[in-house]
């Protein structure tokens, strides 16, 4: 803890927190535990129980990790949160002071600069819109600029509503150790972190893309089992008006939910050569709260070789990838896993299960004459016109705790990486 609280004493900067669902306490967490920021404002917006203790408690105790105290130092440590003031919104906690504002909502609103807090991370996941203007009276995530942020991260996929304005050049979207460099702190002030899938799926295509090269990868899909969200009901209730996606109105604790992902079109943003692949992303919701699985099919054009892709292949492919690796966002094993044994593993954006990687290698007969744009001379000329290749289907499952070990984790490292280019 020496090291880290020196560090803490260098950077002389202050976070902003905007929420306290379950990534923004969550990110509370890392960072008490991280000790890079002096210190760390929390905006709630509104009161939270009868007094600051009940806020205190909240932060101290979780369902899925157990409580912070042991996060920190072990089941036998004692409490960490102290110096509770209810009139001023302040506590300790593990020694870091912690400011709680609980008067406004709107981003626009919000006295970071009175707090000195010039990186802001927004877990509300409200205001993903980009394009909106600090001054919309429903809230935007420009708004935390008039409010004194320099930078502002957003810890979901931006969401532009109005499909014929561009992303802004301000605005960039990330995971790291795939294009994190791709921010650039000249240029770039609104950063989204994209979201826990995309960073899981995003370290598996990549392995793959880097060997194989995007010609070679016919079409890819993926479906990710995954944990229950806030965003969901605990038991049914009426869908709100307009509401498109009636299964999400359903109990999630009893109940395997079938929804949407944007996983597939935010993925294309950190991996470009995405574009030049055929790919469909599924998304279950199932009841559990933490701890998701992406089920992950590629096919394969067989190399000129003629070396037949097989699931060692695969899996050479990633355990290289994952020696590669200096910040083990990559991990690689041939354990045989249930989810909650990732639960926390820390900064792994994706943990490949090697035992349960398969291979399927068939020889596809293509029809010259259907395939489009291909000149007549050239048919004239062919021996045959009916020809055959091999084709390999892989599968790959790819483990990731959606909340704290994985996505926070990450989420923690961009934060960290923009506050030390501030």
């Amino acid at each position: 803890m020496e090291e880290k609280t020196e560090q803490r004493k260098q950077s002389g900067l202050n976070l902003g927190i905007n929420g306290m669902g379950r990534i923004g306490k969550l990110t509370l967490w890392h960072h008490i535990g991280r000790k890079y920021f002096d210190e760390i404002v929390i905006n709630m917006g509104r009161k939270v129980g009868k007094s600051i203790e009940d806020l205190a408690h909240y932060i101290e105790n979780d369902s899925t990790y157990g409580s912070l105290q042991w996060y920190l130092y072990g089941y036998k440590a004692g409490s960490v949160i102290t110096e509770l003031d209810d009139e001023k919104g302040t506590m300790k906690i593990d020694g870091i002071p912690v400011i709680i504002l609980r008067e406004h909502r709107n981003p626009k609103d919000i006295e970071w600069d009175k707090y000195g807090a010039k990186i802001v991370v927004d877990a509300t996941g409200q205001f993903l819109d980009p394009t909106v203007p600090a001054d919309n009276g429903k809230g935007s995530i420009r708004g935390h600029f008039d409010g004194g942020a320099r930078k502002v991260i957003a810890s979901a996929p931006f969401k532009i509503k109005d499909k014929s304005k561009p992303m802004p050049d301000d605005a960039v979207t990330t995971v790291m150790g795939i294009n994190d460099s791709d921010y650039d702190p000249r240029r770039h002030n609104i950063i989204s972190a994209a979201s826990c899938t995309t960073s899981c799926l995003a370290h598996m295509m990549k392995p793959l893309i880097d060997h194989f090269g995007p010609k070679n990868i016919l079409t890819a899909s993926m479906a990710t089992v995954h944990a229950a969200t806030s965003s969901q009901e605990v038991l049914d209730k009426p869908a709100k008006a307009e509401a498109t996606d009636l299964r999400k109105t359903r109990s999630t604790l009893n109940n395997i939910i079938l929804t949407s992902t944007g996983a597939a079109n935010t993925l294309a943003l950190v991996i470009p050569e995405m574009k030049q692949i055929g790919f469909i992303a599924e998304s279950v919701r199932i009841p559990t709260t933490t701890g998701s699985l992406i089920i992950l099919v590629v096919n394969l054009q067989e190399e000129l070789s003629g070396e037949t892709i097989r699931r060692d292949k695969i899996n050479n492919i990633y355990r290289e990838a994952a020696k590669r690796d200096p910040r083990g966002y990559l991990l690689y094993t041939d354990r045989q896993n249930v989810s909650s044994d990732i639960i926390g593993t820390p900064r792994a954006a994706a943990i490949i299960e090697g035992f349960e990687t398969h291979t399927r290698t068939a020889n596809v007969s293509i029809d010259l004459k259907k395939i489009r744009g291909l000149k007549p001379e050239i048919l004239d000329k062919a021996d045959q016109t009916v020809v055959s290749t091999s084709i390999t289907q892989a599968v790959i499952y790819g483990w990731y705790d959606n909340e704290l070990g994985s996505y926070v984790n990450l989420l923690g490292d961009r934060t960290v990486s923009i506050a030390e280019n501030l």
